[in-house]
């Protein structure tokens, strides 16, 4: 028996994939299905609010059905725990940041494309992700598929900080009301990040403003030649004032055209 091993109805934990500081993820075997699945808990010490967050995602991702989504096939209140789809593939984060890759121009497209199309099904449904970016996007078989529903939410006010410090937005910095824009931010920075193998912003020190709300993000071509087109629509998601950035179906267009 796995030391710490959650008790998954219907479910035998096959081995530890990760302790973070909310939530651990496992790799179980599904009795129903007959197959490998991966399962998420909450860790030891969690914050307040996991179980909540980690149930509302459970139950949201088993109402959608998108191909760049991941699925989640089982919510567990009583553990509690959600079940998800296993992802063949690596995240993006993996394959730019410890692998040194850059996607060449045509796979930035791509994957913008099929980031637009995951983030303006979730936007119909009148959800929020906003926490896009390399870590929660995995490169599954050609598809990039979003994972990590955690903290998405409906559009209106948010706390101040809300996301990953590198790469949100600055109305989720400020800890203002943060709507589909904030989404096209994110996507934004994924595909900045992708684009040079850095991050767009850094880490505040403590008691310092995040860097979204003094500076704007440099311009992707100071960091990567990219063909010119391909670089201004990178860099129109990433303007600090919401109505200056592209409506999600807009940007979709314009990064088809380039793929």
């Amino acid at each position: 028996m796995i030391e710490d091993a959650p008790e998954i109805p219907g479910h035998a934990v096959l081995a530890g994939m990760n302790r973070g500081r909310d939530l651990d993820v496992w790799e179980v075997w599904s009795e129903r299905r007959a197959c490998v699945c991966i399962a998420k808990t909450i860790a030891p010490g969690a914050s307040r609010g996991t179980r909540t967050r980690l149930l509302q995602e459970g139950r949201l991702l088993r109402r959608l059905a998108h191909p760049h989504l991941v699925r989640a096939f089982e919510v567990y209140p009583e553990v509690p725990a959600v079940v998800l789809e296993p992802l063949q593939g690596a995240t993006l984060s993996y394959l730019v940041r410890d692998l040194g890759r850059r996607l060449p121009p045509e796979d930035l497209a791509h994957l913008g494309t099929h980031l637009t199309s995951a983030i303006g099904y979730l936007h119909s449904e009148g959800w929020l992700h906003l926490d896009l970016k390399p870590s929660n996007v995995i490169s599954d078989g050609g598809l990039a598929r979003v994972i990590d529903l955690s903290l998405a939410r409906r559009p209106g006010p948010c706390k101040r900080g809300l996301g990953t410090s590198q790469y949100l937005s600055p109305e989720q910095a400020r800890g203002e009301v943060v709507g589909p824009p904030a989404d096209v931010f994110g996507i934004g920075a994924t595909l900045w990040a992708a684009a040079t193998g850095k991050r767009p912003f850094g880490v505040p020190a403590p008691g310092a403003p995040f860097e979204q709300v003094i500076r704007r993000a440099e311009p992707v071509r100071r960091h990567r030649r990219l063909p010119v087109p391909l670089a201004d629509v990178i860099d129109s998601c990433l303007e600090p004032e919401p109505a200056a950035r592209p409506a999600v179906g807009d940007l979709m267009r314009e990064l088809e055209a380039l793929a």
